[in-house]
C-alpha cells in the first residue's frame, strides 16, 4: 500500500508528521508488516525526534544554522540564493529514508519519538513524502 503525503512548510524548521502517518497506517488495516517513508527532495530531510518538549526541536534547527552556515564564499551551487546550497549539505546529514516496524496496526515508535519533516529552505515549500506499507 502507498499514499504521497504532502506536506507544506513555512520556512526553516522542524514539521510534525506523525499524526497523518498514524492515521493512514491504521487506516490501511495491515496489522503488522515494515513502513517505509521516503521524503522526495534534496533540500529537506526526515528525522525521528522528541515530541514531548518543543525545545528539542528548535535546538535541533539551530545547530543545523550554526554548523552549516549561510552565506560561505567557497559556496559554488548558490542558484536559488544564499541557503541553497546549505539546505543540500544539511540534507546530507539527516535522512532521505526511515523504516519503521508495524505491530498491532501502529508504528512501534518510542513513547517520545516522533517522525518530522526537517525543511532546510528558508522559504515556504510543499514537500511530498511517500509512503509504502508492506505486511
Amino acid at each position: 500500500m502507498m499514499l504521497e503525503l504532502h506536506v507544506a512548510t513555512r520556512g526553516k524548521g522542524l514539521y510534525p508528521i506523525t499524526r497523518e502517518v498514524a492515521r493512514w497506517v491504521a487506516s490501511t488495516g495491515v496489522a503488522e508488516g515494515l513502513l517505509t517513508i521516503f521524503i522526495q527532495h534534496t533540500s529537506a530531510s526526515l528525522v525521528i525526534q522528541e515530541n514531548a518538549d518543543p525545545d528539542v526541536v528548535l535546538d535541533l534547527a539551530e545547530y543545523f544554522d550554526r554548523i552549516v552556515p549561510e552565506g560561505e564564499t567557497w559556496y559554488r551551487h548558490t542558484v536559488e540564493g544564499p541557503d541553497d546550497m546549505t539546505s543540500h549539505i544539511r540534507a546530507a546529514f539527516g535522512q532521505t529514508s526511515i523504516a519503521i516496524p508495524v505491530a498491532g496496526g501502529r508504528m512501534m515508535l518510542g513513547v517520545w519519538q516522533g517522525l518530522y519533516v526537517f525543511e532546510h529552505r528558508r522559504a515556504a515549500h510543499q514537500r511530498s513524502v511517500a509512503l509504502q506499507l508492506m505486511g
